[in-house]
């Protein structure tokens, strides 16, 4: 390994310019050829560096600008201002990483990172986030500004911590972006009061959301929590045929842990589509493997939503709490202007309450396991799911298109699961070099919460109960499923 020293955290370097250095971190580089590799740190200079260790640059725009298809970008600790504008086309790809990993810090006071004409990028590793208040929208947006498929192509976000948006959403993939991946971030505190999203994939294609935590805390960033925030992940197209994308599709939203949710009640972890346009506002989407947590008395919608699209498929995801809501598992709604609902199919899910108050949005409110018209969706399929209300019966209302009877191979029946009501926010805590709750990477928080309140106790009911046909390979440790026999139900294989 080939050791640095560099100025750190509280150097602040921008993007804009430069602040006085102070202390120092030893960062330590992979030992790979000199053109493969090169820094940018507080205190360097896009006018006279080169990228070396002895002659770092200033920023990162300037440092992508430069370098060969291939290399990497290590970016020292500090503070760096002003937008991150990615551009240029690699076609193997290069990285731009943060030597220590959320030690380096991207802020604006508008959106953070940029990616309008640029593909083949992955960013790694990095803390993004607002200024404050007053600032301009989203933290990072990736999209094909040319509506050409110049830009908005094959970009990785991948272990960073991406929180407190003062206006808009955390990330928008839109306008024809395509081929982007989502890869173990953290992802907490969107911009309100416009109910804005997480993650709002809108007009792209070919998108990966994996390994993922979603999460708000909005006290613990010093603001209020006025209720008024959307949810987390939204899939749809809103702008029709003004770029070469109808309707969003081939997304994957698979592995992630979604909790503590505090946004407004007619909101959802995830929705597909949302919009009223008169097409399909997404197709093609699967929901795999996910761990949904009620852990927070603020009442959302439901879980899952799907409006106005088609070709979906929510399999092996386990939802499991006291979730205050409209409807605890899913809802298929349209607006007058969508087309109805065709083929949303779920299979091997877990839909657990331990308090018995399935769907219930306040004590004493009436329980209600689903919301979907009979004129909102041609077809849907409810096939082989665990369905539990702390040994009260299931919600049934015979109005709705969807009931839990629905499924012909219904098992009402314990998963054994913990109730995640104690779960403690993994808010990023600089000062400590730590997530709330004590670990100090965000995958040791995402295995805390999957073992904690996802793996189900000895003698559970969904050992073994999964249909085989409609199996995901994997779980949402990426432990496969038996490829003979049956799977486990939910999101994680219990049996070895």
């Amino acid at each position: 390994m080939l050791a640095l020293s560099v100025l750190s955290a509280h150097a602040g370097q921008s993007e804009k310019g430069s602040r006085p250095p102070s202390q120092k971190h030893s960062v330590f580089l992979p030992a790979v050829g000199r053109s493969a590799i090169y820094l940018v740190a507080p205190g360097g200079s896009d006018g006279t560096g080169d990228g070396s260790a002895q002659r770092p640059w200033a920023t990162i725009a300037h440092a992508v600008a430069q370098v060969e298809d291939g290399a990497t970008i290590a970016v020292a600790p500090g503070s760096y201002y002003g937008q991150v504008a990615l551009s240029g086309h690699f076609p193997a790809g290069i990285t731009v990483r943060a030597a220590v990993p959320y030690r380096t810090r991207l802020v604006n006071d508008a959106t953070v990172v940029t990616c309008f004409r640029c593909a083949g990028i992955t960013l790694e590793g990095f803390e993004i986030t607002h200024t404050g208040p007053g600032a301009g929208r989203y933290l990072v947006q990736i999209q094909d500004t040319a509506g050409d498929g110049s830009g908005g192509r094959r970009v990785t976000l991948r272990n960073n911590i991406i929180h407190d948006s003062f206006n808009n959403d955390l990330v928008k993939v839109n306008n024809g972006a395509a081929e982007i991946r989502l890869q173990g971030n953290m992802f907490y505190n969107m911009g309100g009061p416009g109910l804005d999203s997480h993650v709002d994939i809108n007009s792209a294609s070919g998108v990966v959301v994996e390994d993922n935590i979603f999460f708000n805390d909005f006290p613990a960033s010093g603001r209020a929590n006025g209720n008024n925030s959307g949810s987390y992940i939204v899939v749809k197209d809103s702008n029709g045929i003004a770029d070469a994308i109808l309707g969003s599709r081939q997304v994957t939203i698979r592995r992630n842990v979604f909790l503590n949710w505090q946004g407004d009640d007619d909101n959802a972890f995830v929705v597909i589509g949302e919009d009223a346009v008169p097409y399909y506002q997404a197709y093609d989407v699967l929901v795999e493997n996910n761990l949904l947590l009620g852990n927070s008395r603020h009442p959302l919608r439901v879980a899952f939503h799907v409006r106005g699209s088609k070709d979906i498929v929510f399999r092996h995801n386990t939802v499991s709490g006291d979730l205050p809501s409209k409807a605890f598992a899913l809802r298929l709604s349209r607006s007058l202007e969508n087309p109805p609902n065709e083929n949303v199919a779920f299979y091997n899910n877990v839909w657990s309450d331990p308090t018995g108050t399935m769907g219930a949005g306040a004590p004493g409110d009436p329980g209600d396991f689903a919301d979907a018209a009979p004129a909102d969706t041609l077809s849907f399929t409810l096939l082989n799911n665990l369905y539990w209300n702390g040994g009260q019966a299931i919600p049934y209302d015979p109005l709705e298109l969807v009931n839990y009877d629905s499924d012909p191979a219904a098992l009402v029946a314990d998963p054994k699961l913990a109730d995640p009501a104690g779960v403690v926010s993994p808010v990023w805590q600089p000062e400590r070099g730590r997530f709330g709750g004590g670990a100090a990477t965000i995958r040791a928080v995402f295995l805390g919460l999957v073992e904690d309140y996802g793996l189900p106790a000895a003698g559970s009911a969904v050992a073994g109960a999964a249909e085989p046909a409609q199996a995901a390979a994997e779980d949402i440790l990426q432990r496969p499923r038996p490829a003979a026999g049956f799977p486990d139900l939910g999101a994680v294989e219990v049996a070895p």
